[in-house]
């Protein structure tokens, strides 16, 4: 996942109403709110297009160089992101609850752009960082400081309502403010397709939880899990958190979506936390969080805060990925992308990802030490290593000796961990 706003590399531009422009014609004010409802969540899903544009979005823990320990303060980070450079790629920067800094790029025509302008615009922000006397650490989790938000917010302060109302505080808090991802963007393709192509990523998932977790700790404990940043989307609600469900994805999604709880609703200019689980189709039909009925803009809303694995965004949004190093995302990117839209990868890897398909706890729990989940990996290694594009070539086959070998990033990590503490082990990403 990128953060909780999860704005990054728009692959299709989309309109979001003011909470005050609920006109007379709104459909949601009809006669029938929960069919027109599903008939637009329905309609925006995906986009058509011929296909193979690629976005990235890399989110990193800020840290202060000469006092690791201490999380900067919102008001300096303010000052920090407001002294940036312009991204030479044209990404954006943008800060989440916790401090982590993310680089969103414009969608590049295919993931050989998408990587140059990523790398571009990281080193650019890592030499402006350093200067200011700060780094930034890739990592799936924060590996060292307590779990805290330094965003002030109001879309965050309830979204902490919400998540401790429902009893899942602690992992809701983690979620947003201790963790960081690598997201993967990619254009819906040609409508034939999507079906095949969702069944596809989503089968992906596991083996893309395994081959990239970079989290083996989170706020200075381990709880044994290969990627505890995947731990804490298993603490929060389900309802908002699980995959959708396989068929035609349009129409899976809508069900999704108007099924899951609503988290806050905007009244104005605040944000009013819902306490109570009620789905956005009882409010729909009368029954919800405040008096008034729903309208387009708050159902425009609501989709920015549910957290599915891929998500459909008029392009596709793989978000169950951590965040990397330098040396290994790059790679990672490249396998993904190559798996989805390279059609002899795509075949190859919906064949040897089908059998982990629903071990997704498993693979963060356990990464390839689940034979299922090991086999998909390294399977998926070898399809990318022989069919990405050329330039990537070097990256993919480093990654896949690196897990032929049986070691793996989050083993990495961990194994700096123990040698060295959480905290040195995070500095020294910061500094890299």
């Amino acid at each position: 996942m990128t953060g909780p706003d999860l704005e990054g590399a728009e692959m299709t531009a989309q309109r979001v109403t003011s909470p005050d422009e609920g006109a007379p014609d709104d459909p949601l004010l009809g006669p029938d709110p929960v069919e027109a409802a599903r008939a637009y969540v329905a309609d925006q899903a995906l986009a058509e297009s011929p296909g193979g544009r690629v976005g990235l979005e890399l989110e990193l823990h800020l840290v202060d160089l000469a006092a690791p320990a201490r999380r900067p303060e919102w008001t300096e980070i303010e000052g920090l992101v407001a002294g940036l450079p312009a991204m030479p790629a044209g990404s954006s920067v943008t800060v989440e609850p916790g401090g982590q800094v993310e680089l969103s790029t414009p969608p590049g025509a295919d993931v050989v752009q998408a990587v140059a302008d990523l790398r571009a615009d990281r080193k650019v922000l890592g030499t402006a960082l350093a200067e200011a006397g700060y780094g930034a650490a890739p990592v799936g989790a924060d590996l060292a400081r307590p779990v805290q938000r330094v965003n002030p917010g109001a879309r965050y302060a309830a979204m902490e309502d919400h998540f401790d109302a429902l009893g899942c505080a602690g992992s809701g808090q983690a979620m947003m403010s201790a963790t960081a991802a690598l997201q993967v963007n990619l254009d819906a393709g040609p409508a034939a397709g999507w079906e095949q192509r969702l069944a596809l990523v989503r089968a992906m998932v596991p083996m893309l939880v395994a081959l990239s977790a970079t989290s083996p700790y989170l706020g200075g404990e381990s709880s044994g899990w290969h990627s505890m940043r995947q731990g804490t989307w298993q603490g929060i609600d389900h309802a908002r958190s699980d995959p959708f469900s396989e068929g035609e994805p349009a129409s899976a999604w809508a069900f999704y979506a108007l099924s899951a709880p609503v988290m806050l609703v905007r009244d104005d200019t605040t944000m009013v936390p819902v306490r109570e689980r009620v789905s956005f189709v009882e409010w729909l039909q009368g029954d919800g969080p405040v008096a008034r009925p729903p309208d387009v803009a708050d159902l425009d809303y609501h989709l920015t805060t549910l957290f599915p694995p891929v998500r459909p965004r008029g392009y596709v949004e793989i978000r169950c990925i951590d965040a990397l190093p330098d040396r290994w995302w790059p790679a990672v990117a490249a396998v993904t992308a190559t798996l989805v839209d390279d059609p002899v990868a795509a075949d190859l890897a919906a064949e040897l990802c089908a059998p982990a398909a629903d071990d997704w706890e498993a693979a963060a729990r356990s990464g390839t030490a689940t034979p299922a989940v090991r086999r998909a990996v390294l399977g998926c290694l070898d399809v990318a290593a022989r069919r990405c594009p050329p330039s990537l070539k070097v990256e993919v086959a480093e990654l896949a000796e690196l897990f032929d070998s049986g070691r793996t990033p989050s083993g990495e990590v961990r194994r700096r961990v123990e040698a060295v503490g959480p905290l040195r082990t995070f500095e020294e990403e910061a500094r890299a």
